[in-house]
C-alpha cells in the first residue's frame, strides 16, 4: 500500500483443501465495511476470485466497469473507486489474493511500476506462506480479520499535540475526529455545543447512533463513501428544534476529519424536516447494504448447501449476532443444516426438535411469527424450560416460509441483552425471507441435480479399462448452472493385444434429449472401435448414424487409436478441440488436426486420420471446450494456456494432474459448460499377449 499509495488493501487466503477464500488481513477501511467480503466462494464472481483463477491481475478503473462486469460489488459499493486484485500463487496453486483500491484521482491505468510492485508483492507472500507451510506452522486466517493501522511518521511530543488541542478549541467552527470505525476520538468545545451534547458521551461513539437526529442511512452512507472512495463529502442535518448544520468529512488512511458549522440559507432543504422517534428510526446504511449484498448473493447460491454457507459465512459478521443456527424441516422435526459461533455440543438444544414441541424455533415455525427476546428474563417468562442453555443474552427466531410452505427457522443469538427496535425486526424479517425463498428453490434444484445426477452417471462408464503399458486418469464435471446433464462423453476400449482406443466428445445442449443421444454415439463409437476400423472411418460411420437419428442435435468428437507396440497415434477429429501432446521433455505442443466436420450435419462426410508418434512418457490430453471456454476470452488463448498448464505441471501421477487441470483455480471462471478431460501416458511396460481384448 505504501508503493503503491493504495488507500485500502485486503489480503486473502485460501486454507488448504477448502473452496472458500477468508480474509485474513485489512487495512484502510474498518471491518464491518470488508465484512460482506470476509469470506468468498472460489468461484464466486469478485475480482480477487477471479484473479486466482485466471492466474493474472484483475484491473477495474471506474464505477462503471465496477457495476459492469461485477454487478454485485457495484451494488453493495456504488462508489467510485479505482481496484486491483492479483494472486498469491504457490508452485502450479492460487492460494491466495491482494486486492488494492485506490481514490480517482489515481490514472485510469496501473503503471509498470505499479504492476511490478503488486506482482513482487503477490511473490513474497507466497515464500512466506510456503515456507511457514514446509516448517510445518502453515499459517492460516484467523475467525476475525486481522486490522493494519496505518503507518506514520512519527507521534507528536506533549508540546505539539497541546498546541494541537489548543488550535482546535480556538476554533470557532466544529471539528471532530472520526477514527477508522467511525468512532469520535476527538472533538472541540463547538463541536459541542453545535450538535447539542456533552462532548464525554459523544467520545468513543458513532455520531449517527449516539445522536438521534443524526440517525439516517444517509448520514451513515456519507461517512461509508468518504472510507471507500477516498473524497471529500458533505451534507446538512437539522438538530432539533430548528437547527440546520453542515458537515464536511475529509477521510484519511486512519479516519475522517469533520468539520461542522451552521448551514447557509441556501444548503437548508425546503421541504419539512421531522425528527423521528426512537422506534421509527430507520436500520443503518451499513445494514441496509449487507442486506442488499446478502439478496444478491442469495440470488446466485443454487443448492441448499450453497444457502446455507452463504447464511453462515455472511450474517454473523454483517449482522452482529454472536452465533447462529439454520434449522430446516425434515420429516417432521428441525434439523440443523449450519451453524456459526455456536459449539457443536450446543446445538443440541436445536436439533431433532419435533415440529409439535413447545421449543421457540418450532413455535415461531408453527405461528409464523418472528419472536425476539431482548434478555434471558423475557425468554424465561415465554419459554422456561429454554433459558440459558446456550449461554447467550438475547435471541430472535424467525421462522422460514415460502409459497405457504414451512422451511425452517433461522435463530440469531447475541452475548449481551439486545434491544430489538421495530426498524431492525423489520430487517430481520426481511432477511427471512429471503432465505426463505432461497431454500425453496434450492430445494427444487437439488431434487433435479438429483434425478440428473443418476442419469448421467448411468451413460457414462464406471470404470475405464485396465490396458497394460498404458496409464490413464479421467474426469467429469458438470457445469456450475443448470441440471448438471449434458453431452459430454468418453471411453477407453481396449481393441487388441498392443492397441486401444481412446474417444472424447461433446453432444449440443443440456437436456435429457443430449444426454440419451450422448449415451448412443457412445456405444456406436465403441462398437465400430472394436470392428478395427480406421478413426477416420469410425467417425463417418458414427455421422450416418446420426443423420438418421435425426434428432437436431450435432456432436463433437475426437477418435483416438493407441498402438503401443509401434509407439504411435491415429487421431481423427469432428470439430472438436485440438488434443495436446506433451512429450517427455515437457515440451507441449497443440496437435493441428484437419477439424473435420460435426457429426450429424451432413451424411456424405469423410474424416481424415492423422499419424503422430507417440514416446513412453508422454501425455495425451483429450478434452471437451468446457475446459477451455471462458466469456470474453479468445478459445485460442485459452488453449495455449492450457498447453502451458500441462507443460509446467509437476505432478507425477495421471491422477493428480487430471486434479490439477480441472481445479477451481485452473478455471478462468466458474465453468458454463460441462468439462471433460481424458489423459493417456504410455509408460513403455511390456504389453500382456495372453490377455485378450476386452470392453470397457
Amino acid at each position: 500500500m505504501g508503493a503503491t499509495e493504495a488507500s485500502v488493501g485486503l489480503v486473502y487466503l485460501l486454507p488448504p483443501g477448502e473452496r472458500v477464500l477468508r480474509l485474513a488481513v485489512v487495512s484502510g477501511v474498518s471491518r464491518s465495511i470488508a465484512a460482506p467480503w470476509a469470506r468468498i466462494p472460489l468461484d464466486a464472481p469478485i475480482p480477487v476470485a477471479v484473479a486466482m483463477r485466471r492466474r493474472r491481475i484483475v484491473w477495474l478503473a471506474s464505477q462503471e466497469e465496477v457495476a459492469r462486469q461485477f454487478p454485485r460489488l457495484g451494488l453493495v459499493l456504488p462508489y467510485d473507486f479505482r481496484l486491483a486484485a492479483a494472486p498469491v500463487v504457490i508452485g502450479a496453486a492460487a492460494r491466495g489474493g491482494i486486492v488494492l483500491l485506490w481514490p480517482t484521482e489515481h490514472p485510469p491505468r496501473l503503471s509498470h511500476r505499479e504492476r511490478h510492485v503488486l506482482g513482487a508483492s503477490c511473490r513474497s507472500t507466497a515464500r512466506v506462506l510456503k515456507q511457514a507451510a514446509d516448517n510445518g506452522r502453515p499459517l492460516l486466517p484467523q475467525d476475525e480479520p486481522r486490522l493494519l493501522r496505518p503507518q506514520r511518521s512519527g507521534e507528536p511530543d506533549p508540546a505539539q499535540a497541546r498546541a494541537a488541542f489548543e488550535f482546535a478549541e480556538r476554533f470557532p467552527e466544529g471539528c471532530c475526529s472520526l477514527n477508522i470505525e467511525g468512532r469520535i476520538v476527538f472533538l472541540n468545545s463547538a463541536t459541542a455545543q453545535l450538535v447539542g451534547a456533552d462532548a464525554a458521551t459523544l467520545l468513543g461513539t458513532r455520531p449517527w447512533e449516539s445522536l438521534p437526529w443524526l440517525h439516517d442511512p444517509v448520514f451513515e452512507d456519507r461517512y461509508r463513501a468518504a472510507m471507500v472512495a477516498r473524497q471529500p463529502s458533505t451534507f446538512t442535518a437539522r438538530r432539533p428544534p430548528d437547527t440546520w448544520l453542515s458537515f464536511r468529512l475529509f477521510p484519511g488512511a486512519g479516519g475522517v476529519s469533520v468539520h461542522i458549522t451552521r448551514a447557509d440559507t441556501e444548503d437548508i432543504p425546503t421541504s419539512p424536516d421531522r425528527r423521528p422517534d426512537r422506534a421509527e428510526r430507520p436500520a443503518g446504511a451499513l445494514a441496509l447494504y449487507h442486506l442488499t449484498h446478502l439478496a444478491a448473493v442469495l440470488s446466485e447460491a443454487v443448492g441448499v448447501n450453497d444457502v446455507v454457507e452463504l447464511v453462515a459465512d455472511q450474517l454473523v459478521p454483517a449482522f452482529g449476532p454472536a452465533a447462529l443456527a439454520l434449522l430446516t424441516v425434515e420429516e417432521g422435526r428441525l434439523r440443523v443444516a449450519g451453524h456459526r459461533g455456536y459449539a457443536t455440543e450446543q446445538l443440541d438444544r436445536f436439533n431433532a426438535v419435533p415440529l409439535s414441541s413447545g421449543m421457540p424455533a418450532a413455535r415461531v415455525l408453527a405461528s409464523g411469527v418472528p419472536a425476539f427476546f431482548a434478555n434471558p428474563v423475557d425468554l424465561e417468562r415465554a419459554y422456561p424450560p429454554a433459558v440459558r442453555h446456550d449461554g447467550m443474552a438475547a435471541w430472535a427466531f424467525l421462522p422460514l416460509t415460502a409459497s405457504g410452505k414451512a422451511i425452517g427457522t433461522l435463530v440469531l443469538a447475541y452475548e449481551q441483552p439486545h434491544a430489538f427496535m421495530p426498524p431492525e425486526r423489520a430487517l430481520l424479517t426481511s432477511l427471512a425471507g429471503l432465505i426463505a425463498q432461497a431454500l425453496d428453490r434450492a430445494r427444487l434444484y437439488d431434487t433435479q441435480r438429483q434425478l440428473a445426477h443418476s442419469l448421467q452417471t448411468g451413460l457414462l462408464p464406471h470404470s475405464l479399462a485396465t490396458v497394460p503399458g498404458l496409464e490413464v486418469a479421467a474426469r467429469y464435471q458438470p457445469a456450475a448452472r443448470g441440471l448438471d446433464i449434458g453431452g459430454d462423453f468418453y471411453d477407453l476400449i481396449r481393441c487388441d493385444r498392443t492397441g486401444a482406443a481412446a474417444a472424447i466428445g461433446d453432444v449440443q445442449g443440456h437436456s435429457t434429449t443430449a444426454a440419451a443421444l450422448m449415451g448412443q454415439v457412445r456405444t456406436a463409437v465403441h462398437t465400430h472401435a472394436t470392428a478395427g476400423a480406421s478413426p477416420g472411418e469410425i467417425l463417418a460411420r458414427t455421422n450416418r448414424l446420426l443423420i438418421d437419428l435425426d434428432t437436431g442435435l450435432f456432436t463433437s468428437c475426437v477418435y483416438a487409436h493407441l498402438d503401443l507396440a509401434r509407439q504411435e497415434v491415429r487421431l481423427a477429429s469432428a470439430g472438436h478441440p485440438p488434443p495436446l501432446l506433451r512429450h517427455p521433455d515437457g515440451r507441449t505442443e497443440i496437435l493441428g488436426l484437419p477439424p473435420g466436420l460435426l457429426l450429424g450435419i451432413e451424411a456424405d462426410t469423410d474424416y481424415t486420420t492423422t499419424d503422430i508418434p507417440l514416446e513412453p512418457g508422454s501425455v495425451l490430453a483429450l478434452y471437451t471446450d468446457g475446459l477451455v471456454e471462458a466469456p470474453g476470452v479468445d478459445i485460442g488463448v485459452s488453449t495455449a494456456a492450457l498447453a502451458r498448464e500441462l507443460s509446467d505441471a509437476t505432478d507425477r501421477s495421471l491422477e493428480d494432474l487430471a486434479d490439477s487441470l480441472t481445479a477451481p483455480t485452473a478455471q478462468h471462471t466458474p465453468p458454463s459448460d460441462d468439462i471433460a478431460l481424458l489423459l493417456l501416458r504410455p509408460t513403455g511396460g511390456r504389453l500382456d499377449r495372453e490377455q485378450g481384448a476386452g470392453p470397457a
